[in-house]
């Protein structure tokens, strides 16, 4: 799909959570983040850590050298969610009623 979105002219990216996947299919440029399948952007309410996705999405799109390409963030599941829980119990989201 992103290569015929492509040749139209359009530049794309991935963000994705499975890089052996990503790497055998080689879209022209991908940001690769270690977390769970289905939370590509982290953990609910985590703004900040969701706009840091976003814009090294956006930074691929100027930067990548090679088609092919896939950035790895230095992230991890663990401390998003870490992040995210308080960010819940904050927001008093992780309340039981």
């Amino acid at each position: 799909m992103q290569r015929a979105i492509e040749r139209r002219g359009v530049p794309t990216v991935s963000i994705t959570v499975a890089r052996d996947i990503t790497a055998h299919a080689r879209p022209p440029r991908a940001v690769f983040v270690p977390f769970r399948m289905g939370h590509h952007f982290g953990v609910p309410f985590h703004r900040e850590l969701q706009r840091r996705v976003i814009l090294a999405a956006l930074d691929r799109l100027v930067v990548a050298e090679a088609s092919g390409d896939i950035h790895d963030l230095p992230l991890t599941w663990a401390r998003a969610r870490l992040e995210g829980k308080a960010i819940e119990q904050a927001l008093g989201h992780g309340e039981r009623r």
